[in-house]
C-alpha cells in the first residue's frame, strides 16, 4: 500500500509539473501534411495563439523537403513531441501514397533543438528486422512517440500489416528508441489487438497519471475513434475500453491528436478525410468531447493527419523568422 501511494503521488507530481510547463507556453504549433500528391506529402507548420485557429508558415510550403529525409521521398502523419531533455522529437510515416496503401516499409525518426534544424534517420523494417515477421511489413503507419518515466526512454508506437500472415490486419506495436533517436531498440512488441484492424494511435497522460490511448477502429462495421484508459502502459490488465466513440460527428475520421490548452482544456482534433477539413473538439475530462469548429477548406491551410504542441514566445519568434510568410 505504501508503494502504491508513493507511485500515485509521483504520477500526480509529474502531471502537475507538466501542467505548469504547459502554462508557461504562449502559442501552438501544428505539424501536418496536406494531401496525397508527392508535393503534398511533406511536413508543414501552422501556428495559433488560441489553439483553434491556425495560420500556416512558409506560405504553406514544407519546412523540410521529404526527398532529403525519406527513402520514398514522401512522408505523412507527422507527430511532434516536446522531450524531457530539451529536444523536440518528430516521427513520420515514410510513404508515397501513389505507390499504394500497402507500399511503405518504415518510418523516419527526427529530433531538433530549435524546431528549425532537424536530424533525421530512416528505419527500414525489411533491413532492420531481417529474419523476423517485421521483415514482411507492407505498411508501417502513423508512428508516434511518448516518454516513459519508468525507464527514461522514448517509446515509439505504430500500426503494421504484413504479407506473410503473421499480422493479417493492422495491429499496434511499440519499441524503445535508442539514446540518440536514430533507431529502434530490439524487435517491436504488440501493444494491443482489437481482433480487427486498428490504426492511428495517440497517447496522452492526464493529471492523475492515467494514460488515455486513442485509436481508430478500421476493421469493424462502425469506424471511428475509440479510447482505452490505462494505469500501466505495460500491463494490459489495467486497460479499460471506454464505451461509445470519441468523435463528435457522423463523418469519417482518422488521425486523432490530443493536446492541452493553456487553461487546462483538452482538445481532440481529427482529420475528416473524406470531407476535406479538420475538426476540433474540447473536453474537461478526456472522456466526452464536444465539437468546437472545423478548419476552413480554402487557402493555404489544408491540413491532413498531424499533431499540435504548445510552444513558448521565444520558440514562436524563432520559427516565424525561419519560415516567414510573404
Amino acid at each position: 500500500m505504501k508503494l502504491r501511494n508513493t507511485l500515485c503521488l509521483t504520477l500526480a507530481l509529474l502531471a502537475t509539473t507538466a501542467l505548469q510547463a504547459q502554462k508557461a507556453t504562449s502559442a501552438y504549433l501544428f505539424t501536418y501534411f496536406t494531401g496525397n500528391a508527392p508535393e503534398q506529402e511533406q511536413i508543414c507548420y501552422a501556428i495559433s495563439e488560441d489553439g483553434w485557429n491556425y495560420t500556416p508558415l512558409n506560405n504553406g510550403q514544407p519546412i523540410i523537403a521529404s526527398k532529403d529525409i525519406a527513402r520514398t521521398g514522401c512522408v505523412r502523419d507527422p507527430h511532434i513531441l516536446r522531450g524531457k531533455d530539451k529536444w523536440f522529437y518528430m516521427v513520420v510515416t515514410d510513404m508515397k501514397s501513389s505507390l499504394g496503401w500497402s507500399s511503405n516499409r518504415g518510418m523516419v525518426l527526427m529530433r531538433s533543438k530549435d524546431l528549425v534544424h532537424w536530424q533525421h534517420h530512416t528505419v527500414h523494417f525489411p533491413d532492420r528486422f531481417k529474419g523476423t515477421m517485421f521483415e514482411h511489413v507492407t505498411r508501417v503507419w502513423a508512428p508516434q512517440t511518448i516518454y516513459d518515466e519508468r525507464t527514461g526512454k522514448y517509446i515509439v508506437y505504430f500500426s503494421i500489416l504484413t504479407d506473410d500472415g503473421s499480422c493479417p490486419y493492422d495491429r499496434v506495436y511499440w519499441a524503445y528508441a535508442n539514446r540518440d533517436f536514430s533507431d529502434l531498440e530490439g524487435e517491436p512488441h504488440l501493444l494491443f489487438d482489437m481482433k480487427s484492424a486498428s490504426i492511428d494511435t495517440d497517447i496522452v497522460r492526464d493529471d492523475e497519471g492515467l494514460l488515455h490511448i486513442f485509436f481508430k477502429t478500421e476493421g469493424q462495421k462502425q469506424k471511428g475513434i475509440k479510447q482505452f484508459i490505462a494505469k500501466d502502459f505495460y500491463d494490459g490488465q489495467t486497460w479499460e475500453l471506454q464505451p461509445g466513440w470519441c468523435q463528435d460527428t457522423n463523418k469519417q475520421v482518422e488521425g486523432s491528436g490530443v493536446f492541452r490548452l493553456h487553461d487546462g482544456t483538452w482538445v481532440l482534433m481529427y482529420d475528416c478525410y473524406t470531407s476535406g477539413h479538420y475538426q476540433f473538439c474540447k473536453s474537461t475530462d478526456l472522456k466526452t468531447f464536444k465539437q468546437v469548429q472545423d478548419t476552413k477548406t480554402e487557402g493555404a491551410f489544408t491540413p491532413r493527419h498531424g499533431t499540435v504542441i504548445a510552444i513558448t514566445a521565444k520558440e514562436l519568434k524563432r520559427i516565424k523568422k525561419a519560415f516567414p510568410n510573404n
